[in-house]
C-alpha cells in the first residue's frame, strides 16, 4: 500500500494527508480501529475530549512509537476559558498517555467566552511544550479570521464538515488564501455520499468503493479527510488512495455534485441536546 503524502504546517511539522477518525466509537472498537490504521500506515489519529475515548486510544498508542504518530485532540467549548483549557489539555495528555499533542483544536466556537482568552491559553500550552500546533474546528471564515488576527501562534488547521455533498466553497477558498489546512470531519457525510449517483457510477468505473472515490476526490482537492470506521477492513481500505489516479473530468463531476447539504453543521442545530455539537 502506498503511504499517504503529507501537508506541511506553519511550524514545519508534517501532517499525514489522511487520518484515522474516532468520533462515536469507543472501547475495544476504537482500539482496533486505531491499531488497524497505524498498522496500515496512516500515521495520523484524530480524537477529542468530547469523544470520550482518549483513554482507549492512549492504550492503543502505547503499542507504537509516539514519534511515528501525528496525534490530534480537541477542547470542548465549555472549557475555553483560560484555566479550564489548560486543565483540559493536561487531562487529555494524561488520558492519551503522552507528553504532547501534535495538534490541539478548539472544537467549536463559544460566543460566551473571549476568543482572546482562549487563544492566550492555547499559546500557554504551546509554550509549555504540551502542544506543537494549534487550530480550530467548525469555524466560519469570519470566526477563523478573528482567530488569525488575535493569535500569536499560527492557526494551522480548520477542521470542518466537508464532503462531496457539502463543499463550502467560500470557506474553503478563505482557508486556502490564508494557508490554513482544511481537515474534513464527516468526509463521507456519515454515509450519505454512498447513495450519490455520481459517486456510485465512478466507483463502478474505477472498480473502487464509494468511500474510496469520495476520499480520493478530497485528497486530490487538497483536503485532509478523517474517515471513521468501526471495521478494521474498512479502515485499511480508506487509505488505499494513492496508488491509482482519477481523471480530472471525473473529479470535476464530483465538484458539480455539491448539494450544500450538511449532516451535522447546520444553522438550526438543536443546542438544547448538545454542548456546542458534542453529545453529553
Amino acid at each position: 500500500m502506498t503511504q499517504p503524502p503529507t501537508v506541511t504546517l506553519p511550524s514545519g511539522d508534517e501532517l499525514p494527508a489522511v487520518g484515522v477518525g474516532t468520533w462515536d466509537i469507543g472501547g475495544e472498537t476504537v482500539k482496533q480501529s486505531v491499531r488497524a490504521g497505524l498498522d496500515a500506515g496512516y500515521g495520523h489519529v484524530d480524537t477529542a475530549e468530547g469523544y470520550k475515548n482518549e483513554s482507549e486510544i492512549g492504550d492503543a498508542l502505547s503499542e507504537y512509537d509516539r514519534e511515528d504518530v501525528f496525534l490530534t485532540s480537541k477542547v470542548l467549548p465549555k472549557h475555553l476559558n483560560y484555566e479550564s483549557l489548560i486543565e483540559s489539555c493536561e487531562d487529555s495528555l494524561e488520558r492519551l498517555g503522552t507528553d504532547y499533542l501534535d495538534l490541539y483544536l478548539i472544537h467549536w466556537p463559544n460566543p460566551a467566552v473571549s476568543l482572546r482568552e482562549t487563544l492566550s491559553a492555547m499559546e500557554h500550552v504551546v509554550e509549555r511544550g504540551w502542544v506543537r500546533n494549534i487550530g480550530v474546528s467548525n469555524f466560519s471564515s469570519y470566526q477563523l479570521s478573528c482567530a488569525q488576527h488575535i493569535s500569536n501562534v499560527p492557526i494551522a488547521v480548520n477542521q470542518i464538515e466537508f464532503h462531496p455533498l457539502f463543499q463550502r466553497p467560500d470557506l474553503v477558498d478563505y482557508c486556502r488564501e490564508t494557508d490554513t489546512v482544511i481537515e474534513a470531519a464527516a468526509p463521507l457525510g456519515r454515509t450519505a455520499v454512498f447513495e450519490n449517483p455520481v459517486i456510485q457510477e465512478l466507483a463502478e468505473t474505477y472498480d473502487k468503493s464509494a468511500p474510496q472515490i469520495a476520499l480520493k476526490w478530497e485528497t486530490e482537492r487538497g483536503i485532509v479527510p478523517l474517515p471513521k470506521s468501526s471495521t478494521p477492513e474498512h479502515v485499511r481500505s480508506n487509505l488505499e488512495l494513492f496508488d491509482w489516479e482519477m481523471d480530472e473530468d471525473d473529479l470535476r463531476r464530483i465538484d458539480d455534485a455539491d448539494e450544500d447539504s450538511p449532516v451535522y453543521d447546520t444553522p438550526g442545530r438543536d443546542w438544547s441536546r448538545y454542548t456546542y455539537g458534542i453529545s453529553e
